[in-house]
């Protein structure tokens, strides 16, 4: 597994502490683990991370003794924590943090559990802190939507590996296999292209099970005419991508073909409607209002896509927009997925859906597979 060089780390980490003086923090708690992971370099189960205007504590367990020793070697101004036995990540926390007292110290709010904040509290007061810990919101995952050089070039590695899995893939979703079979083969084939694991439980619905977004592949026998979802995903190097293609066994029907076709014309019209500075919401709307100028606007039953990165679903989110909610216009370097879709209960469905990467101009497509099979 390749890990970003410390140069990389050390913008990143650069930019999170311009991101703190603007909201008057002298450090940040950190306890999501992707944030920690695109932080430092450090992928854990578990961990946490301190962040100061003059100094980075990286906290982990003893498990991990000799990858945090490894991190402390190739970049110094880590400075490691490994627990001692017996001492929790909330006590490690509080003796790390207990020093920065007359100082505001953030914590993510989305990440850590109440049980914990109050344990923080009650701790740091008990050694005589008098400040409160300050809620944040989405710091990091906010820096994490714009991807840097190596980000991109890790994102472009695994669209081109995914994208040939499923060309080798995709001829062999057959009638009389079971979707649990073809998944199986998927997940084979990802660890044989040089993917870390799945990103996500593979999908082959097949038959009626396609009018289901997010079925689980089952025993079901693939029957002959039918419409199959696959959609699969892939870690490498930490970096999540994910492809979708609809399957006809068989000969295509007239309505399978009319459906496949309008799905792929959305996902073109979304493709269009990707650059830099437009609203996530105008490009779910282009995909959405193509469909509903062929009478489809009922069957989309979800977003057109979501952002791409150390997780399978961080932001941006490209749907609907939402009352109350203004979400931030894209970004150049920023990836995501466009898959629309139209589902039938009963009779099946269709999604397709590829990565992409924001660009000033416009968007470039990332994953390269035939669209209407």
């Amino acid at each position: 597994m390749r890990i970003a060089p410390p140069e990389v780390l050390a913008g990143r980490l650069d930019r999170l502490r311009r991101v703190l003086i603007d909201e008057a923090l002298g450090a940040l708690v950190v306890t999501s683990l992707p944030n920690v992971a695109y932080l430092t370099g450090f992928f854990a189960s578990a961990g946490v991370l301190l962040v100061g205007a003059d100094g980075v504590t990286l906290i982990g367990d003893s498990r991990y003794a000799e990858p945090l020793a490894a991190r402390t070697r190739d970049w110094p101004v880590i400075r490691q924590m490994v627990l001692e036995p017996g001492v929790s990540f909330d006590a490690a926390v509080v003796s790390a943090v207990e020093p920065l007292a007359g100082r505001r110290v953030g914590f993510e709010a989305r990440h850590l559990t109440v049980a914990r904040h109050h344990y923080l509290s009650r701790a740091l007061a008990a050694r005589g802190w008098t400040d409160e810990l300050v809620a944040t919101d989405g710091l990091v995952e906010e820096l994490r939507t714009t991807k840097d050089a190596w980000e991109v070039a890790r994102l472009k590695d695994g669209a081109a590996r995914l994208s040939e899995v499923a060309k080798c893939i995709l001829p062999k979703v057959l009638a009389g296999r079971t979707e649990a079979d073809v998944a199986a083969e998927i997940e084979t084939e990802l660890r044989r292209s040089g993917f870390e694991r799945p990103a996500f439980d593979t999908i082959v619905a097949s038959g009626p099970n396609a009018a289901l977004p997010h079925a689980r592949a089952g025993d079901r026998h693939i029957g002959d005419g039918e419409l199959v979802v696959v959609d699969f995903g892939g870690v490498l190097d930490g970096y999540c991508t994910d492809l979708t293609r609809t399957v006809v066994t068989g000969r295509t029907g007239t309505r399978e073909r009319e459906v496949l076709d309008r799905v792929a014309e959305a996902q073109h019209a979304a493709f269009l409607a990707v650059k830099a500075g437009a609203a996530p919401e105008a490009v779910d709307d282009a995909a959405r209002r193509h469909l509903a100028g062929h009478g489809l606007a009922e069957a989309f039953t979800h977003g057109t896509g979501h952002g791409l990165g150390l997780e399978i679903h961080e932001a941006p989110r490209v749907t609907r927009a939402r009352a109350g909610h203004v979400e931030p216009t894209l970004a150049a370097g920023s990836v995501l997925t466009l898959e629309p879709g139209a589902y039938f209960p009963g009779w099946g469905g269709v999604r397709i859906e590829d990565d992409v990467l924001v660009t000033e101009e416009g968007a470039e497509w990332l994953t390269d597979v035939p669209r209407t099979l």
